[in-house]
This record gives C-alpha cells, structure tokens and sequence, in this order.
C-alpha cells in the first residue's frame, strides 16, 4: 500500500514494483527497476527516503529514521530479507544480508558485503568494498572480485523481478494434488484442482 503523509506522497517510477503488501509512506522516492517485497515497511515521515535505480527491498524488511534524516539506498543496493535500515546511508552495489540492523548515521561504503545478522552501532562508517560481519560488527576483509561479480549476478536477477511481477503476478485460489499423482510435476498440471472445485463436475 502507498500512504499519503501530510504533504508528501511516495514517488515510484512506473518500472519498479512495490508489492501491494509492502507498505511505503510519505517522503518515499523509488527509482527504475526497484522491487521492493510484501512484509517491507518504507516509512518517510520523520525524513526522507531515496532508493535509487536497481535497488532490492526484500520481505519483512524496515526503512526508517530520526527526524530530519535522508536515507539513502544507491544504485543496486540489494537489502535481504528482515534487514533494518535506520538513518544509514547504503552505498552503490552493497550487500545487506538478512535480519541485519544498521543504526542511525552509518555510512556503508561502495560494494561493501555485510553478513546476515550483523549489527551495525550507529556512526560507524566502512569503506568501499568492506567485508562486515558480527554483533558488534567488524571489517574482516576486503571484498574479492569474486565475491562481487556474485553479489552483481544476483542483483540482475532482482531487477529482472519487477517487469516479471507486473506481467504475471496475480490473486490466486491454491490448487490441491489428487492423491496417486507425482507431486511438484508442471507436466501434469491438469491433476491439481482448485480445493473449491473438489468433487464438483
């Protein structure tokens, strides 16, 4: 859902796709190609937020600040699932993994990794390219190409997500298996029936 908040209303270019379970308030700019999934909470009404081109927010994910903050996520910032952002500043192609906090005024350098479940204590600031895991966090190493070009790959594949979800994301009754057929077998479709369907016809 997208909420009005006093005299702001979240900007979304038409490419990008924000889940009708996701809720996204106020001072809110999303740009191209951005997914953002059910669960995901943007709220701009303390301050702003900008997700920049080719940004991922995945499910169950929050975006939030202290009053007269900006948030930024840049271009291809790719934030797992459960992660907090709070006041930080996210830079480009950065990996945040799943059900990682990071506080108020963090800033995360370029193509900087950070490991699920880290805390990030606020005004910490890491340099491009930042291996970061743990509670408190901690630089471990530098980012190898390696590791980038698979956080990149991944990335393309979330950008790739938003025009498939407008193409073919629809409300859908469940189907059920009848017993005696090969379970998760696309080629005998025709042995699930909608649960409603069940014994009629």
């Amino acid at each position: 859902m997208i909420y009005r908040f006093e005299d702001h209303i979240p900007v979304v270019d038409p490419s990008s796709f924000v889940h009708p379970m996701a809720t996204v308030t106020g001072k809110v700019v999303i740009g191209k190609n951005v997914y953002v999934g059910p669960g995901a909470a943007i709220r701009g009404d303390f301050g702003g937020i900008i997700i920049e081109d080719g940004c991922n927010v995945q499910e169950n994910c929050t975006v939030h600040m202290f009053p007269g903050v900006t948030v930024r996520l840049r271009e291809g910032a790719h934030i797992g699932h459960g992660a907090i952002i709070h006041g930080a500043q996210i830079g480009k192609n950065c990996l945040v993994g799943m059900n990682t906090v990071i506080m108020d005024n963090v800033e995360l350098g370029d193509e900087c990794i950070v490991g699920a479940l880290t805390f990030i204590k606020a005004g910490e600031k890491f340099p491009r390219r930042s291996l970061v895991v743990g509670n408190p966090a901690k630089i471990i190493r530098e980012v190898s190409d390696e590791m980038m070009d698979w956080k990149t790959e991944g990335t393309r594949i979330y950008q790739a997500l938003p025009a498939r979800c407008h193409e073919s994301l629809r409300p859908a009754i469940p189907l059920e298996q009848i017993p005696g057929n090969p379970e998760n077998n696309d080629q005998n479709q025709q042995t699930y029936t909608p649960w409603h369907m069940k014994g009629k016809g």
